[in-house]
């Protein structure tokens, strides 16, 4: 899906050494300089999604699960605090990561799609529109650019999830091991059981990322422009990575907010068994009759917390992968010059 370098040519910017100037620390110069919207820039994206998404996914499991667990069974733990001492007393920290090994693959497959095609789409749609068009509408083009990731993204997201709902909130243990539990679904379900919250995780994801992405690059714009007062590059590499940080965990809160009544659906529909002849949209619609306004909406402070967390550090390693590849952080640089 992604062009050969050569016929990125066109819209390839024209780069010079990317130097951020501190009296405390030494001048940043990219050692392995990569071009805007070459192949490798995509790839390199790709692959600080994949290691952004997988491992702060991974780190925040035990948060995750108690999150899964307390939208799926009302009422069993009082707190995220009250879950963690039962599951640490109950089952010892093997309970706590529950589901790691599904979220870790998940998640990382998830964000490659997700940081990859997102900066393939940009440069794709600014083809479309052209350059003057998405700079005047920048945020429009990151919305479309991260929904249209996001949707393939899913796609090699939701087997490791339909598996990781079911390891982490199943009433008996699902399965003893990772392969096993693939199995198990696959015997009993087909390659459906693998897919039937595909459209919910639309739903939640979709949203989500847009929403992430484009407060994240307008927030880096805002605090560039109206809270620090020298230009992006100007500063050192450790004070841009912080304002990645900074703009990150803003977007999250925005995230959880807007697609947790969709993630309370796709766990719920994962531990749901559909009648002979029931579709996923009547279980779904039948699932969000039996939760009512308020149970849609069990599980949002770990979420907040969670979600919060994983934006700034995904956003922190994807932006600290492409300052070590030879590339500048994300966002806040100043519009390209009106052409005449």
């Amino acid at each position: 899906m992604i062009p050969p370098t050569e016929s990125l040519n066109a819209f390839k910017a024209v780069r010079k050494p990317f130097i951020a100037a501190s009296t405390v620390e030494k001048p940043f110069v990219a050692h392995a300089p990569i071009e805007i919207n070459s192949a490798k820039y995509f790839y390199t994206s790709a692959v600080g999604g994949a290691l952004a998404c997988g491992l702060t996914h991974y780190m925040m499991t035990p948060v995750d699960m108690l999150k899964c667990r307390m939208q799926v069974t009302k009422g069993m733990y009082s707190g995220v605090i009250d879950g963690f001492k039962k599951v640490a007393s109950a089952e010892g920290i093997k309970g706590l990561y529950l589901g790691g090994m599904p979220t870790l693959i998940g998640y990382s497959l998830q964000g490659m799609g997700k940081y990859g095609f997102y900066e393939y789409f940009k440069y794709l749609y600014t083809g479309i529109v052209g350059e003057e068009t998405a700079a005047k509408y920048k945020t429009m083009l990151y919305l479309s650019a991260s929904g249209s990731a996001e949707v393939i993204a899913d796609v090699l997201l939701c087997p490791m999830e339909a598996l990781k709902v079911k390891m982490q909130t199943s009433a008996t243990p699902f399965a003893t091991s990772f392969l096993g539990g693939l199995r198990k679904i696959n015997a009993a379900e087909g390659i459906n059981g693998f897919y039937k919250g595909l459209a919910p995780l639309w739903l939640r994801q979709i949203p989500y990322t847009m929403v992430k992405f484009a407060t994240f690059e307008r927030t880096v714009e805002a605090i560039y422009k109206y809270a620090l007062s020298k230009p992006k590059e100007q500063y050192s590499k450790t004070e841009q990575l912080g304002v990645t940080a900074a703009a990150g965990y803003f977007a999250g809160i925005f995230c959880a907010i807007v697609s947790h009544p969709a993630d309370t659906l796709v766990s719920k529909l994962n531990n749901v068994a559909k009648a002979e002849g029931e579709s996923t949209g009547t279980v779904a619609m039948r699932i969000l009759k039996d939760l009512g306004f308020t149970g849609v909406w069990a599980g949002l402070g770990p979420r907040i917390f969670m979600i919060g967390t994983l934006t700034a550090g995904q956003w922190l390693v994807v932006d600290s992968y492409k300052v070590w590849s030879g590339l500048p952080t994300t966002g806040g640089a100043a519009p390209a010059a009106k052409k005449e």
